[in-house]
């Protein structure tokens, strides 16, 4: 797998496995990132590349000192199975 790319122009954290892209679509609202949305091509689910897409956008947002709000559902199962994001929120 490549590595996440934060597309700041789209409002996407992107991640390319083979042809396919996956995304977590976000807005900011000052100090804060609100993930709207991840989608990720059938192609390539089930083998890691949400999880892959969301831990560097968690990262992200913590190396910037940002908040987080997820949106996203699967953002939001993303911090409640990993409890050293939570002071994210």
């Amino acid at each position: 797998m490549e590595t996440v790319r934060d597309n700041k122009a789209e409002q996407e954290f992107e991640l390319t496995v083979g042809r396919h892209r996956a995304v977590a679509a976000y807005q900011m609202e000052g100090e804060t990132i609100v993930f709207t949305h991840t989608l990720v091509p059938k192609a390539v689910a089930g083998h890691g590349a949400a999880t892959k897409l969301v831990r560097a956008a968690l990262d992200s947002a913590r190396d910037r000192g940002l908040k987080v709000i997820p949106q996203c559902p699967f953002v939001a199962a993303y911090i409640d199975k990993h409890p050293e994001y939570r002071d994210l929120l």
